[in-house]
């Protein structure tokens, strides 16, 4: 059932489009070397197919998973001599990120002399997988996943056609059948015409009924990379509505991880992350509950330890936010790194020894207990280089809104008793202890 031209390709409208630019390059004859990148089923191998036979030229396809550096050099000699004799090789690599550098070096000079328009294909981010070489001689051509009414539509070409589909079987389908099919599908058009010919072998009377349909999609999935870009898109979609405060859109994400296969305990430890990043004193009950939820996953498992996260999940998206921690954090280790080993205040250091006490290690030093209100207002405690400089600056949210008021009030008493100068206040006056 693969596309024999443009038209009868589904999906992929953005690109096909008879007014889009790679359409009305095809179309007038001019192909260019082009890596296409999406999901499985979307339609790659046959865009592939249909370049080569737009431009009218030869085609050869090798798969980056099966093949290696001589056989590839085999078909870059033939490409070589057939440009020779004025034909045209469109070479089609299927997978193209699974060879190493040195294998994607090698189509380097051909694509360069003209003997290959060079199609890669790949489910991988090419930013990541293929070398900068590579991709600066070639464009980038993004395929999306194939909706579920373009797959519907797809398998009702496959039950009509009598050559190379299933239309002498004469299969009863209702609409919402191969919508069913269409959907479990997940985007691949490949898995959806396996799902109906699997339904077609097991159907009885003639008809794909609610029965064969639930034998036939019992074990379905959807698509998950542990360690691809779908991994990462989700994990980055699963924080963002965390720290966006929208817990619908959370608790969705952790759904797609889990349903997918993620470790639950990444996701614990990456739930425990935004409750110390992105809320932090705002709300320090989330550190307690994401450590719980952690916990209660560990003993109990799956499924029921998935309950602990997902409301860990409700919580962290649902209250106040703060990243003033992060933040200070942040700054101070940038101070440590940038002015280096400076030395810590002399009326801060203890002072075990008559030698060291002698060299006035502690001396000034003011006990807070001893004083009014519980604070020496006017005691330095950063390095001198550093006096004056505020790192933690609550937000006026959640819990740190008392913390905000709190140190605001203590820095602008700490400035007005270091201008004023009081006696017994300074850092360098007083008994030491």
């Amino acid at each position: 059932m693969r596309p024999r031209d443009l038209d009868e390709v589904v999906g992929q409208r953005r690109l096909l489009d008879p007014k889009a630019a790679l359409r009305r390059a095809l179309d007038a004859g001019r192909v260019h070397s082009m890596i296409l990148w999406g999901p499985p089923g979307c339609g790659k191998t046959t865009l592939a197919r249909l370049v080569a036979a737009q431009s009218s030229a030869r085609f050869h396809s090798i798969s980056a998973v099966m093949s290696g550096l001589p056989e590839v050099r085999k078909v870059l000699g033939e490409a070589a001599e057939a440009f020779a004799r004025g034909e045209r090789t469109v070479l089609f690599v299927d997978e193209v990120h699974r060879f190493n550098k040195t294998q994607q070096d090698a189509f380097l000079p051909h694509i360069e002399a003209g003997h290959i328009v060079f199609v890669g294909a790949t489910t991988e981010n090419p930013s990541f997988e293929l070398n900068s070489a590579l991709l600066s001689r070639c464009r980038v051509h993004v395929l999306e996943a194939v909706s579920a009414t373009d797959i519907a539509e797809a398998l009702r070409r496959a039950l009509l056609d009598p050559v190379r589909g299933l239309g002498t079987l004469g299969l009863g389908v209702d609409d919402d059948t191969l919508t069913t099919i269409a959907q479990a599908a997940d985007g691949d058009v490949r898995r959806a015409l396996t799902l109906l010919e699997i339904a077609a072998e097991i159907a009885e009377g003639g008809r794909i009924d609610a029965a064969t349909l639930a034998q036939v999609l019992a074990d379905r999935t959807r698509r998950f990379d542990k360690q691809g870009e779908q991994f990462y898109d989700q994990i980055s979609a699963l924080h963002k509505s965390v720290r966006s405060s929208d817990p619908d859109a959370a608790i969705y994400w952790l759904a797609r991880m889990l349903d997918g296969g993620c470790d639950p305990a990444y996701l614990a430890r990456r739930l425990t992350r935004m409750a110390v990043e992105d809320i932090g004193l705002a709300d320090p009950r989330a550190l307690d509950m994401a450590i719980a939820a952690w916990e209660t996953f560990d003993r109990l498992g799956a499924p029921e330890g998935e309950l602990a996260l997902a409301q860990l999940t409700l919580y962290l998206a649902s209250c106040a936010k703060s990243n003033a921690g992060y933040v200070a954090w942040k700054a101070a280790k940038a101070d440590v790194a940038k002015h280096g080993t400076l030395e810590v205040p002399m009326h801060l250091r203890n002072a075990p020894t008559a030698l060291m006490k002698g060299l006035g290690y502690g001396q000034g030093y003011q006990y807070d207990p001893d004083v009014d209100g519980g604070v020496a207002l006017g005691q330095v405690c950063l390095p001198d280089a550093l006096d004056g400089r505020v790192y933690f600056q609550p937000v006026a949210r959640g819990m740190e809104i008392k913390l905000k008021e709190k140190l605001d009030a203590l820095r602008e008493a700490r400035r007005a008793a270091r201008a004023e100068g009081r006696t017994g206040s300074t850092s360098r006056g007083g008994q030491g202890a």
